[in-house]
């Protein structure tokens, strides 16, 4: 009985998550992505992982929280204020035991979670994700980790948007206290060391071909144009005075690394795991729904505001936490916009309407794009346009396979698009345009442009296939033209021989379209009262 009642008081968030969604991927799984990042780092090295920061919104209103996908992805755990290390062998503690792995978790505080809701802390951890070697987060300060003796102390470069708040164990200070630990100086900048370790290689007779080669590259970078050391390199004008500025330059700890961790986890994150299919193709089908509900909604004084409403409550309806990128709904002018997120126009009258949106469905996010005529017909100039773009995505569809380059779906749909507007007459054969501006392809997953870490497609990575057309007014065409933009985006599975459609619940042809469009939606009845007319 009395054991009952100790498990209530600190493991109370145990009876909370029966209430919770019930196919979150498992402590087994995320157990397995830190086996196999242990298995990529060189022998006797550490890395460090630090959870998201919390971002405020305005004024006391922060935003609602998100984890950092590498640190769940890794953890599973969605609270911020942590810290998480991870060694690549078995150390052994002050009792002479094995570990490989130490997690601290923000502390438990029943005065904020009767504010904010209930806290893992360190029991949490251990119970709810597996990790036996949690402790609360005030105890990352005074644990001794003899980060000089490890061969590579591996990082993610530190993000500048993080508040120092009253608790002393909060990021900023978890942050702060991993420098001091490691010998990285509070303004730490990895970019920069990137560049300082290319000035390092400067001799009196490569001076000159090094300086101008790093201006080049640098020189329109403000952060980097304005570092003191670089402008004193710049500025040497000969070798021996530059060798003098390089010496000048503090040295780091030679084994810390800021930049493998992108590849590590590339390689990882870009092959899915079939728990991460799982909910890859939820949140795939949910978004195909949103799209699907909004087609048969749809009328021309219909707001784009409303339209993205219907599409994130569709996504709600279905348990999706988030969505994966801010939703983009442009009518008309805006459809040319590629990331036009303000959705504000009032009404989308006949113009085409393309909406980019995508459910987050327990972390991972779908990436759909359906283009529709706002009156529910393609007028013969939009019907042209969208089928240029279906036969383009089409052509790309045909060479995803594994070995093939991700790049390659943009040059096949390049062509076609290319070919089509001159046939058109909306261009010259040849002729260089700002028509199709953007890649056909790229990774999804815990992130809508995914880590990957290999330019050619493998089995079991996901990928977008969205060529497009954008042509705004004052385009140098026929105005008949203008206006219109298209894209048409779908995910894809990578199959051992070649692919597989994800996004098959939403219609893509163009005759599809206009026949769902004739359909009766549930919304119609859906009217709220005028307020215009009230008192």
């Amino acid at each position: 009985m009395h054991r009952f009642i100790l498990i209530l008081l600190f493991c109370p968030f145990l009876i909370l998550a029966q209430d919770g969604p019930t196919d979150l991927l498992p402590p087994t799984f995320h157990k397995s992505r830190r086996e196999a990042l242990r298995k990529l780092m060189p022998p006797k090295s550490v890395a460090v992982f630090f959870a998201s920061p919390i971002r405020n919104r305005a004024n006391d209103v922060d935003y609602i929280y998100h984890q950092d996908p590498d640190f769940y992805y890794l953890t599973g755990y969605t609270e911020p204020n942590a810290v998480f290390v991870l060694f690549s062998e078995n150390q052994k503690d002050s009792l002479g035991k094995d570990f490989n792995e130490l997690f601290y978790a923000q502390s438990r505080d029943p005065q904020r979670e009767q504010w904010d809701g209930k806290r893992m802390g360190a029991e949490g951890v251990k119970t709810a994700l597996g990790i036996e070697q949690a402790f609360d987060h005030k105890e990352f300060k005074n644990k001794v980790i003899p980060f000089n003796q490890f061969s590579k102390v591996f990082f993610f470069d530190f993000k500048n948007d993080i508040r120092n708040t009253n608790d002393a164990s909060d990021l900023f200070d978890l942050i702060e206290t991993f420098k001091n630990k490691a010998g990285i100086p509070s303004n730490y900048n990895a970019a920069k060391e990137a560049l300082y370790k290319q000035l390092r290689e400067v001799t009196e007779d490569n001076y000159l071909l090094l300086a101008e080669g790093l201006f080049a590259k640098y020189g329109r970078n403000p952060g980097i144009r304005s570092d003191a050391f670089f402008q004193a390199f710049i500025k040497a004008g000969n070798g021996l005075e530059a060798i003098k500025v390089v010496k000048s330059i503090p040295i780091l700890p030679e084994n810390l690394d800021a930049t493998s961790l992108n590849q590590f986890l590339g390689q990882l994150r870009m092959i899915k795991t079939p728990e991460e299919l799982k909910l890859l193709r939820k949140a795939i089908d949910v978004s195909c729904i949103g799209q699907n509900e909004v087609m048969k909604a749809m009328h021309p004084k219909m707001s784009e505001m409303e339209i993205k409403g219907i599409h994130e409550f569709v996504y709600r309806k279905y348990g999706s936490e988030f969505e994966g990128y801010p939703s983009i709904v442009g009518s008309g002018h805006n459809a040319c916009v590629l990331h036009y997120i303000e959705n504000n126009r009032q009404t989308v009258s006949t113009d085409l309407v393309l909406m980019d949106l995508g459910a987050e469905y327990h972390g991972y996010t779908a990436d759909i794009t359906r283009t529709i005529p706002g009156d529910g017909t393609f007028s013969t100039e939009q019907a042209a346009i969208y089928n240029l773009v279906y036969q383009a995505q089409e052509a790309a569809f045909k060479i995803c396979k594994p070995g093939t380059a991700i790049r390659e779906t943009t040059r096949v749909s390049r062509e076609i698009i290319d070919k089509g507007l001159a046939k058109l007459g909306i261009i010259k054969e040849g002729e260089q345009h700002p028509y199709f501006p953007h890649g056909v392809s790229h990774h999804i997953g815990l992130d809508v442009h995914d880590r990957s870490a290999s330019p050619n497609l493998a089995e079991n990575m996901v990928i977008t296939v969205e060529p497009g057309i954008y042509i705004p007014a004052n385009s140098p065409c026929d105005p008949k033209w203008w206006r219109i933009g298209v894209r048409i985006e779908d995910d894809i599975l990578i199959t051992k021989t070649g692919y597989e459609l994800l996004s098959t619940k939403t219609p893509r042809k163009m005759q599809d379209i206009e026949k769902l469009m004739k359909e009766k939606s549930v919304l119609d009845t859906f009217i709220l009262p005028d307020l215009s007319k009230q008192n």
